[in-house]
């Protein structure tokens, strides 16, 4: 714009000359600008919008507090938001375009490990920070990503502790896991094996099949062949509720039924499919943090209504984790007192163990792999929507387990 007003060097140089003076003494200083994606089609759709709605709600709390010092310089924060269609070849087009044309001097990852491991080439090789929100995959933190940290998602292969605890504590001896062939379902399936298997289960079907797959119909009954006590499906959202729909179309119903996003109010709004559905969630009205950065969870649900006062679906644990991640960045900014990848870096293994926010504790080892951050279980309540039940620190009532067969509900 301004070399439309200005059509010779002088003038321009002069502005900047007094823009610089300006800032010197005390106008407002540039933002922060922060680069993210979310998927407006796709798989990833749902979940990704979920965690940009928790990074807004951040974002205005931030600017509305006079931003984020740096240096001893209060400075806001600009969230510039591009599309990324749920493809991970998009990805690496966006995410270079954030850095080399939008200019941002710090990103948010994409949702999920498949989409993060895409945007973690790009980033790295410019040499930007990006915090991550989703991406649990154990893989992603062993390609020796410098400037990547995973704000508040736990790691994958830790993720069905608490899920594969209760059915263990429940009796359950027979397992049966399928996956989607993507980096976050797979490896999900994978820790959730090794840890049945450590409580003495046998995994009786654990079976991978190919993204974008609709009829489930062979899965399922194989499955029910198999006499598995426990069906653990690790897929998205979609998925996932495609596969309750066919459940109760071929009656195929298990004592124990363990869905990843089945916590989320777009697996609920299937209705009563959803009954008895057990899941995890870090977003619940029984857990409450002692945070000790950002809002706490009563804080954050006021601050989410009238962010998105006419969103369709309340925050879930995907909101949270985004929100916490926004929170962790903005201290890892005032810690490092600069936008630099390697200052941010060291500044957020500074803070490890040390900040607690509402997604729960934030802790990182030496690749930006998050320790903490536990998923405590739920299930889905017919009249009561989720229930926490295990552990029992945090349950408020006990499971109902097995799990009534569709004739009976």
């Amino acid at each position: 714009m301004l070399r439309s007003i200005f059509k010779n060097g002088a003038p321009l140089l002069a502005l900047a000359g007094a823009l610089i003076t300006i800032n010197a003494y005390g106008a407002e200083a540039p933002p922060i600008r922060i680069g993210m994606t979310v998927s407006s089609t796709g798989s990833f759709a749902l979940a990704s919008q979920s965690g940009a709605r928790g990074v807004e709600v951040w974002v205005k709390d931030v600017n509305a507090r006079g931003g984020i010092d740096v240096a001893g310089q209060k400075r806001k924060v600009e969230l510039v938001k591009r599309d990324d269609r749920s493809d991970k070849q998009m990805v690496t087009r966006v995410y270079e375009g954030l850095v080399t044309d939008d200019k941002v001097d710090l990103v948010m990852a994409p949702f999920g490990s498949t989409l993060t491991a895409a945007a973690a080439t790009v980033t790295e090789r410019l040499n930007k920070f990006m915090m991550i929100w989703s991406a649990a995959s154990d893989q992603l933190y062993q390609q020796g990503f410098k400037y990547s940290v995973s704000g508040t998602q736990m790691p994958v292969s830790k993720m069905l502790d608490a899920s594969l605890g209760l059915a263990d504590q429940l009796g359950i001896k027979k397992v049966a896991i399928v996956y989607s062939d993507e980096p976050f379902p797979s490896g999900l399936a994978e820790g959730g094996r090794e840890r049945a298997k450590e409580k003495g289960m046998d995994v009786v079907m654990f079976e991978r099949y190919p993204k974008g797959q609709k009829d489930f119909s062979t899965l399922l009954q194989k499955a029910r062949a198999s006499g598995a006590q426990a069906f653990i499906p690790t897929s998205y959202e979609g998925d996932l509720i495609s596969m309750v729909r066919q459940m109760r179309q071929l009656n195929i119903n298990f004592p124990y039924t363990f869905m990843v996003y089945a916590s989320t109010p777009q697996f609920q709004a299937i209705g009563k499919d959803s009954d008895y559905i057990f899941s995890h969630t870090n977003y619940d009205p029984a857990i409450n943090w002692k945070v000790n950065a950002g809002l706490d969870r009563e804080q954050f649900a006021k601050a989410y209504t009238e962010a998105f006062p006419k969103a369709e679906f309340a925050p879930d644990f995907q909101t949270a984790l985004a929100y916490g991640a926004g929170v962790i960045t903005e201290e890892i900014i005032k810690k490092a007192g600069s936008l630099d990848a390697s200052a941010l870096k060291q500044a957020s293994m500074d803070l490890s163990d040390k900040l607690t926010v509402v997604a729960g504790p934030y802790a990182i080892d030496e690749r930006g792999m998050q320790l903490k951050m536990p998923f405590p279980v739920v299930q889905l309540m017919p009249g009561k929507g989720l229930v926490t039940v295990f552990p029992a620190d945090v349950a408020t009532s006990k499971p109902v387990y097995p799990i009534p067969a569709w004739q009976e509900r």
